[in-house]
């Protein structure tokens, strides 16, 4: 059972490659998200109604998904969700501070999330994560905000 906060066809492509039953977004009612658990432990499968509906246009041939940039895969394999939206948010020009109260973490907090992925990125400073968020397409310029993180305003 897969439970994140992107709603990317590569990522539900990937969960049902490495052999995930169940695909669900982190806002799932918690109602759902316990019948969707006992639904995977039964052997069943189920996924999030946005993601079967693109999977079944996919099938159809009415759009065909290919692969994620390649950054933007190994990006999101190497942190966490948490450093993810923390990056996006430092992409788009927030400090620490900024940062933690949005996210509602102290900002100690925040700076050791920063110093997380300064050090998974073997990045020197900001500038550089600024650099590396958008070459991975993780940030695309003109674009509000990466799918499944919060907008930045």
């Amino acid at each position: 059972m897969v439970l994140t906060t992107f709603d990317l066809d590569e990522y539900v492509f990937g969960a049902l490659q490495a052999g995930a039953s169940g695909f669900l977004l982190k806002g799932a009612e918690p109602p759902v998200l316990i019948e969707a658990v006992r639904t995977v432990a039964r052997g069943d499968a189920l996924l999030d109604p946005g993601a079967t509906r693109r999977l079944i246009q996919a099938y159809a041939g009415q759009q065909h998904p290919g692969p994620a940039p390649a950054g933007r895969l190994a990006l999101a394999s190497s942190l966490t969700v948490r450093e993810l939206e923390i990056l996006t948010l430092i992409a788009g020009g927030r400090t620490n501070a900024e940062i933690a109260a949005r996210l509602f973490i102290s900002p100690l907090t925040c700076k050791s999330h920063v110093s997380r992925i300064l050090a998974k990125l073997d990045a020197r400073d900001r500038t550089q994560l600024v650099v590396i968020a958008y070459e991975s397409g993780l940030v695309v310029p003109g674009q509000p905000h990466a799918p499944g993180v919060l907008p930045a305003d």
